[in-house]
């Protein structure tokens, strides 16, 4: 019976030091996807301005009857 307990009780530990450091990984895990969406949200409101940049200047380009400025020209090699 002793023998029993005494192997109880260290598989007990045993399991309890795996889950301590499942808890462990799955807090890193967490924090590593909170700051990859926080990215990825960064990401999304830049490319919605740079969209809103580009429609904005095609419009402006369509609507001005003067000529493109020297910047906004394509290079002779396109």
């Amino acid at each position: 019976m002793l023998l029993f307990k005494v192997m109880t009780e260290q598989r007990i530990i045993s399991i309890e030091t795996k889950i301590a450091y499942q808890e462990d990984t799955i807090a890193q895990l967490n924090d590593v996807v909170c700051k990859q969406q926080n990215q990825i949200d960064n990401l999304e409101r830049l490319t919605q301005q740079l969209i809103n940049r580009v429609l904005d200047l095609s419009e402006t380009a369509a609507h001005s009857a003067a000529p493109l400025s020297a910047a906004d020209e394509r290079p002779p090699h396109y």
